[in-house]
């Protein structure tokens, strides 16, 4: 019998068709990763170009630009990893979605950038590293050096989901390369003293504070026989207390200095406080209606302030760590002699967008993977958790921002969210009314814990992931050395090829 000769074509087109889609699928798996970092790389050069239209008929104009450029790229890791302080806990507690979280904090966050946030550049551009000790020709470049060194550090850690303080980067930046190129005697270590000492105390406060909100809402609510009817009556009351702090400090931030005095404030901010309850209380009232008597309904009623206190703290972050992208490059812009007449730290309003819009930008193309971090994975957030985090933060950071110092949000926050955790810790073991609740639910109620088998048992019981505390404040110790060192040899560097 002869050979069957060798079919050379195939029969069907299936397989051929198959490898096709799979690499048009892979592909655009590939492509869909390129996105983000090529809008980021257009938004990069749409600043540049933003940036010429004031610059380009002034001498120090392509530095400017430059400077523009790395302002534009540090303000979006600045959105990339920060982002998780205002709506980590939100999201985290699902009150929102990922998608109402991105755009409520980007509206909020140009906000309070542009309306509140020039005191804090100040502090950054012109009081860390002194301006008038400085040549304005090494000023520049000092702030170029310190802008890529925090920016590119910043970038590193939002890549190995690290929440790390863009505010120590932006500092120990500017002193690295403050240092490397006039030594010490410029650096006013004065004010770094009051800067490092918030640093250390702003995150204490901020998981004091809510704590202390946590146990208001366990003992006024939560643990109360009428949960329902007990939200009712307070949950109008911790929206109104969040409107009139905030609506005091607006009042401080945008009036001329000394024009109210401090009772006059105060009283602005009650007034707007029980206009905010007037207004909360009908629509709490229709919430609670038909609500069954169980934690799980609380969930509901706390939905609108928890989102009310993400956009406050969206709000707050803006005005104070704008300046971490920003101060730089308002000192390059005086530096130049483009800045007005406005004096040394006095940001133009251009300068402001840069670093507002850039911060929006980079949360809403990069925000998403540190969120699920903080408002996940430290400790369980349940909406009334979260709304202590949000609310405490947002408080802390105004303050500070007030007062022109430039802390740690991140600090702010994720300390907030270990002392929700830690004050859970302790409140479920020792607190009287809890323990009282419980019995008068349950038919017996044993006051012993059984004997645990081992320590190993008992750590799983926590409810702080204690893993996630050590690698974070790792992750702040290194934050200002590593930033310093590198912004001092990029100085160097940009001193050889440019200077």
């Amino acid at each position: 019998m002869p050979p069957r000769p060798a079919v050379l074509t195939k029969r069907t087109l299936d397989k051929d068709l198959d490898k096709i889609t799979h690499v048009e699928d892979v592909a655009k798996h590939v492509l869909r990763r390129l996105v983000a970092p090529g809008l980021g790389l257009i938004f990069v050069g749409l600043t540049m170009l933003f940036a010429g239209v004031y610059v380009f008929d002034r001498p120090g104009a392509t530095l400017v630009v430059a400077a523009a450029a790395l302002a534009g790229y540090m303000a979006m890791n600045i959105g990339a990893n920060d982002v998780t302080n205002n709506v980590g806990a939100a999201v985290g507690a699902r009150a929102m979605t990922m998608g109402q979280a991105l755009v409520i904090a980007a509206i909020f966050e140009v906000l309070g950038a542009t309306i509140a946030g020039g005191e804090v550049v100040k502090t950054i551009s012109s009081n860390i590293v002194d301006a008038v000790e400085v040549p304005e020709a090494i000023l520049g470049w000092i702030m170029m050096a310190a802008l890529m060194a925090a920016a590119l550090w910043i970038n590193l850690a939002t890549w190995m989901n690290a929440p790390v303080s863009t505010t120590h980067a932006i500092v120990g930046a500017v002193i690295g390369a403050g240092i490397s190129a006039v030594g010490t005697e410029p650096v006013n270590w004065r004010v770094m003293i009051e800067i490092t000492s918030s640093w250390i105390t702003s995150p204490l406060i901020g998981g004091l504070i809510a704590a202390g909100l946590l146990y208001l809402v366990k003992t006024l609510i939560i643990y109360r026989d009428d949960k329902i009817a007990a939200a009712r009556r307070w949950v109008p009351v911790l929206v109104a207390t969040m409107a009139g702090g905030f609506m005091a400090y607006m009042v401080l931030q945008l009036s001329p200095p000394g024009r109210f005095p401090p009772l006059t404030v105060i009283l602005i901010g009650i007034g707007i406080g029980l206009v905010s309850w007037l207004a909360a209380r009908p629509l709490v009232l229709a919430q609670a209606r038909d609500l069954e008597n169980r934690n799980s309904s609380l969930r509901a009623l706390f939905r609108l302030p928890l989102i009310g206190s993400a956009a406050l703290l969206s709000f707050a972050h803006g005005a104070n760590d704008v300046s971490n992208a920003v101060g730089p490059l308002s000192a390059v812009v005086h530096s130049a002699g483009i800045g007005g007449d406005g004096g040394v730290g006095h940001p133009p309003l251009w300068v402001m967008l840069i670093g507002a819009l850039g911060i929006s930008v980079g949360l809403l193309l990069f925000g998403p993977r540190l969120i699920r971090l903080v408002g996940e994975e430290i400790t369980k957030l349940n909406p009334m958790r979260a709304y202590c985090v949000a609310l405490s933060t947002a408080f802390t950071v105004i303050v500070a921002s007030w007062l022109g110092l430039p802390v740690s949000t991140t600090h702010i926050a994720v300390g907030a969210v270990f002392g929700v955790g830690f004050f859970r810790e302790w409140y479920t073991r020792r607190s009287k009314r809890r323990i009282a609740y419980i019995r008068r639910k349950a038919d017996s109620w044993e006051l012993d814990e059984p004997e645990e088998p081992n320590i190993h048992e008992r750590r799983r019981r926590y409810l702080v992931r204690r893993s996630h505390f050590m690698t974070i404040i790792a992750a702040w110790i290194i934050t200002v050395p590593v930033s310093g060192a590198l912004a001092a040899m990029i100085y160097w560097v940009m001193f050889a090829l440019f200077v």
